[in-house]
C-alpha cells in the first residue's frame, strides 16, 4: 500500500484531483442570475415583463 501511495500514477492523479477541485470553485458564477440563464437573458428578463403589461 505505500509504493501505492508513493507511486507516480497516484501522485498524478491526486494532482489532477486537486487542480480540477480548484478549478471548480474558482469558476462558480458569482452572480445572482439563474445556472441555467445567460446574463443577457436575465437582463432583458424584466423588461419583457413590463411590456406585456
Amino acid at each position: 500500500m505505500l509504493a501505492f501511495l508513493k507511486s507516480d500514477l497516484f501522485l498524478r492523479f491526486m494532482g489532477g484531483f486537486a487542480i480540477g477541485a480548484i478549478g471548480v470553485f474558482v469558476l462558480q458564477p458569482n452572480s445572482d442570475a439563474p445556472p441555467l440563464t445567460s446574463p443577457a437573458m436575465a437582463a432583458s428578463a424584466p423588461a419583457a415583463s413590463d411590456a406585456a403589461r
